[in-house]
């Protein structure tokens, strides 16, 4: 008889839905996590969109350790020397299901893991699963230093780059163009100041992404949220560009705090954390073989996230992901059939949800992005250059608007404009 009903490999977000589910349905569930608790080692820039979660906890935010509720949404375009932002304000999030929220995945991460020990899992901190156990060539449970922990069956929520995951023969070695290298820094500013900076109330909070200077030109961009008192200030640059550039990314990271529109929004700041980590960048094209015999992939270990430039997906499907695995195992378990052939139908409830569906309408925003250099590059520029001309006033005889833009808009290429609008209307 198999220790666990369950072993999940991985506290985050994924993993902790997954064992709160399949807890509450009676099930003898194991998790095992290598930080020194839930959300040591999770450094997401720190934004959830709450759906997916208030559908396994229906008013969660009201205990849960959330930041703020995003009601501001800011996207930039920069060069070396200009900036130009859409800013949007608006109370309509307020709806539960439609509401995000800025969190600190430390804090966040240890309460839903609390919130399955809770409801009856076995949570292991610090914990290694350094090898899956396999029994006639089946997953039969982990190894974790001299320890053989058995189970019917292995959820691997262990992060994009699943070792396990590997082992088990359901996903190939990460691609350098799938995957970006992301850096986060906290900085700690108070609750005061953030508001007065950011246009902000005690409860409200900014999400604001950039494009252009901050990635050097490169496939990626920067972020900045906002918190109760701290901000969190990264970068993301897809690995197969920086690899290709002699740039490194702490270096870029400096300059991009540095710059006039985020040095004064962090003057006074004191740093008080900084990571980094991989973020999955593929879409459906990285999407691994889901599940096997006693075995199933969540969150970003099954490369779900989705990053269409004005939203950065993924805290929100890899909860969506947990929920569906365990509603897999808990029918396995009542049919006494951990085979695939039941297995499998965690995938096909993927493709029921938004998770799938959303990666399917977007299948071809990775291909655009990577492909589209020019957004990175050439359109900040454009974009910089364009506005220069709206607001330039040096005592020059004045031109129509039209005249001032369209030789811009020509050195650009106009069929290089529309070429990527219609790729984009296709993509994003």
């Amino acid at each position: 008889m198999a220790d666990y009903d369950a072993i999940v490999v991985g506290a985050g977000l994924a993993g902790s839905t997954a064992a709160y589910c399949m807890a509450k349905a009676g099930l003898s569930v194991l998790v095992i996590e290598r930080g020194n608790t839930a959300g040591a080692k999770n450094v997401t820039g720190g934004r959830l969109y709450a759906h997916s979660l208030e559908d396994v906890f229906p008013g969660f935010a009201d205990e849960a350790p959330v930041e703020r509720k995003i009601v501001r949404e800011r996207v930039s375009m920069m060069t070396d020397d200009s900036c130009f932002t859409a800013d949007f304000h608006s109370s309509r999030f307020n709806e539960p299901h439609s509401a995000s929220y800025t969190v600190l995945r430390a804090e966040f991460d240890a309460w839903l893991a609390a919130k399955a020990e809770e409801a009856g899992c076995d949570v292991v901190c610090p914990g290694n699963a350094d090898e899956l156990i396999l029994d006639n060539g089946k997953v039969a449970g982990i190894r974790s230093g001299e320890d053989e922990l058995t189970s019917d069956v292995v959820l691997l929520a262990d992060g994009v780059n699943s070792l396990l995951g590997q082992k088990a023969g359901l996903k190939k070695e990460l691609a350098p163009n799938h995957v970006a290298v992301g850096c986060k820094e906290v900085v700690e500013l108070p609750r005061g100041v953030i508001n007065d900076r950011f246009g902000l109330n005690d409860a409200e909070g900014m999400a604001h992404l950039f494009a252009g200077a901050p990635s050097n030109g490169m496939v990626g961009g920067g972020f900045l949220y906002t918190n109760k008192e701290s901000v969190c200030v990264g970068l993301v640059v897809t690995v197969s560009d920086l690899v290709k550039s002699s740039a490194r990314l702490p270096d870029l990271m400096e300059k991009f705090r540095e710059s006039a529109p985020l040095k004064p929004l962090l003057a006074g700041g004191k740093l008080v954390e900084y990571s980094a980590h991989l973020v999955p960048e593929g879409g459906l094209h990285m999407l691994p073989t889901l599940s096997d015999d006693h075995v199933l992939l969540l969150g970003d270990a099954a490369g779900l996230c989705l990053n269409l430039g004005y939203t950065v997906r993924g805290m929100d499907y890899a909860v969506a992901s947990g929920q569906l695995a365990a509603q897999t195992v808990i029918e396995a378990r009542e049919k006494a059939d951990y085979s695939n052939a039941v297995l499998k139908g965690y995938k096909d409830r993927l493709e029921q949800s938004f998770v799938l569906k959303d990666m399917r309408t977007h299948k071809n925003a990775p291909e655009f992005i990577e492909h589209t250099s020019r957004m990175f590059n050439e359109y900040p520029e454009l974009v910089a250059d364009v506005f220069t001309q709206m607001f330039k006033v040096d005592g020059s005889p004045s031109r129509l608007f039209l005249k001032k833009a369209l030789p811009l808009v020509s050195r650009a290429g106009i069929f290089n404009l529309i070429k990527d609008g219609f790729k984009a209307t296709r993509a994003l």
